[in-house]
């Protein structure tokens, strides 16, 4: 079914009815105002501004700021093509609405100076400050600033947000991370392959200027774009080649991942670079203030743990108006995820639902945003959006304990051990949550999962005699051996239907060297086991001693059907997207069921409504 905002709403006002009582008033200028900032160390950064056109000109309007990596607007080899594939959406919904519209190169990138040291450098956020002064100096400027944006774009208004200019007063990020080592390159403290290699190529791609390389990801691949777009001041592009000639002393993720292999370390040549201080969590609660509304907005197929970037954001910023989205989307909402939808695209109106909150808190406008629930959430295969005024929305879990080839809700009195042995050629597939990171093109997510599961260790429930709705995070607390000191867990969630299709939901993983739980920083609030990935916390496992693997699968709203079963797989790899844990040695598992130390599983999930 389709992810449409009508159909079993939970709005008072739907945002495609809102969107209807604001049609366009301004026109967009053919071209943008394109120029350089200088930076407080010299550094030019290269923009472009969008400024609502009318026939009364000296207009004030509330600024949208837009910070991208991936070229704010290209050079075109021939009309037709669309010169700024990652700002266009933007430009051509909220310019025409009254809002200025500012996308930036950030340095090191597209037309700006400069060079990246990591990724999503500390560096960038002052240039955030920079940029968001420069724009309330403007005459066009009614000195308030909004910024959004997807994935690198929606990280970079938490940063804005967080330097604590006074001007910001609302952020929408967009299927953005929160932070970077465990929701984006150490999933469960496994390098993530999507990152090391897919991400960092298309990086280089880009930075260098490199239109074979570039050709080879779907979001570039059109041969009418030719590079960065210089600015109006570099007539002849000199400047242009200046930067990108900069641009190819940029860092590269692929080298710098083994030396950040530990949230608390940073590379050899500066330990202070650790993927903290360039996450945004590490600054949101010290630099932003209360008063700035933020809306984070994620599906749940959106990569490694970008809907937990949204919903530890919305739970520690905790502001009055803050909100919390969540579709059945992938990463961007280009595709509904839905087994059962009816189109690939997605149907929802989501620019509308965040110019509806941008209304509210630059504009001042009275929407009624306020007398709707703060969180929204879309449940798949129950086809329904749902509303709640606290996250998670299902407070109870219902633990069921591993049997042999089951789960129950009691425990066997008597302890037993159930092998497994990995399989290092064991896969999840190539569609799947992790592609889409890399910047392919996946429309149909784990549709061949059927079958899988024939790699895995599999425990099923029951057939369930009435629906169920499953929110939240499933927590598993498996009791596990290794035949050796490290070991890598999988964990799957599928729905079996009734005639035996087996359904991918969710999934997680954790490493054996991180096992242990710990606290959560003040600035990381979650309801989920934590840890800190410290070297100082890593430990080898004692091979043939059992020991507690607590770990949250990846968030999801999944309605079971009457009929259906639930399964909960184990494996020990997924070769296509994280390394082999151990290299070369796969260690055979026993899973202790039954007795004191009994593994489980907790699921979030009541009567259906």
């Amino acid at each position: 079914m389709e992810d449409l905002d009508s159909v079993k709403s939970g709005w008072k006002i739907p945002p495609q009815k809102y969107l209807e009582s604001r049609p366009p008033e301004y026109a967009i200028p053919t071209l943008p105002e394109s120029q350089y900032l200088t930076m407080r160390d010299g550094c030019r950064i290269a923009i472009d501004v969008y400024v609502p056109q009318s026939g009364k000109p000296g207009g004030k309007f509330p600024a949208i700021t837009i910070f991208t990596p991936y070229n704010r607007r290209f050079k075109l080899r021939e009309a037709g093509a669309e010169p700024s594939p990652n700002g266009a959406k933007y430009r051509d919904f909220f310019v025409p609405r009254g809002y200025v519209v500012v996308i930036v190169d950030v340095r090191g990138t597209g037309a700006s100076f400069g060079t990246r040291d990591a990724l999503r450098s500390p560096k960038e956020r002052d240039d955030s400050y920079e940029v968001a002064d420069w724009i309330v100096s403007r005459t066009w400027s009614n000195g308030v600033i909004g910024a959004t944006g997807i994935s690198y774009l929606g990280a970079a208004s938490c940063f804005l947000a967080s330097t604590g200019h006074k001007a910001v007063k609302a952020i929408a990020p967009l299927f953005s991370v929160s932070d970077i080592y465990n929701e984006q390159l150490f999933p469960g403290g496994m390098l993530s392959r999507v990152w090391s290699r897919d991400y960092d190529e298309l990086m280089t791609a880009l930075d260098h200027n490199d239109p074979v390389l570039t050709a080879k990801f779907p979001y570039f691949n059109d041969p009418r774009l030719d590079g960065p777009q210089p600015v109006d001041e570099d007539a002849d592009g000199a400047l242009l080649q200046a930067a990108i000639a900069e641009h190819k002393n940029n860092f590269r993720l692929h080298d710098m991942m083994p030396e950040i292999a530990f949230r608390d370390e940073g590379p050899i040549y500066d330990p202070s670079l650790n993927t903290d201080v360039c996450s945004p969590f590490y600054y949101q609660l010290e630099g932003t203030s209360k008063d700035v509304a933020i809306y984070s907005i994620s599906g749940w197929y959106d990569g490694g743990g970008y809907a937990n970037g949204a919903i530890t954001r919305f739970l520690t910023m905790a502001g009055p108006n803050d909100r919390l989205l969540l579709g059945p989307w992938d990463h961007g909402a280009r595709t509904n995820v839905s087994p059962w939808r009816m189109q690939v695209s997605s149907q929802f109106p989501l620019l509308a639902e965040v110019l509806r909150f941008f209304d509210e808190h630059l504009l001042g406008m009275a929407t009624g945003i306020k007398e709707e629930s703060p969180v929204h959430y879309y449940s798949v295969h129950g086809n329904t959006w749902n509303e709640s005024n606290v996250w998670p929305p299902v407070a109870n879990e219902k633990r069921f304990f591993t049997a042999e080839g089951g789960i129950s809700t009691a425990a066997a009195e008597e302890q037993a051990r159930i092998p497994y042995q990995v399989r290092f050629d064991t896969t999840t597939g190539g569609d799947t949550r992790w592609e889409r990171l890399g910047a392919a093109n996946i429309e149909n997510y784990y549709f061949d999962w059927h079958g899988r599961d024939k790699l895995l260790l599999n425990f099923t429930s029951e057939v369930l005699e009435t629906d169920r709705e499953l929110s939240g995070h499933i927590i598993v607390a498996l009791n596990v051996a290794s035949s050796h000191t490290d070991a890598a867990l999988f964990v799957y969630a599928s729905e079996i239907e009734d005639d035996g299709t087996v359904r991918y939901m969710t999934e997680g993983m954790l490493r054996g060297i991180h096992r242990a739980k710990a606290n959560p920083p003040a600035a990381y609030k979650t309801t989920w086991p934590y840890r800190t990935f410290y070297r100082s916390a890593a430990s080898l496992l004692t091979p043939g001693k059992a020991e507690v693997f607590e770990f949250a699968l990846l968030p999801v709203s999944w309605r079971l059907r009457k009929g259906s079963r639930l399964r909960i797989s184990i494996g020990g790899a997924d070769i296509d997207h994280f390394p082999q844990i151990p290299n070369g040695q796969p260690p055979l598992l026993h899973i202790v069921t039954g007795g004191e130390t009994a593994s489980y599983v907790e699921i979030p999930w009541r009567a259906a409504p």
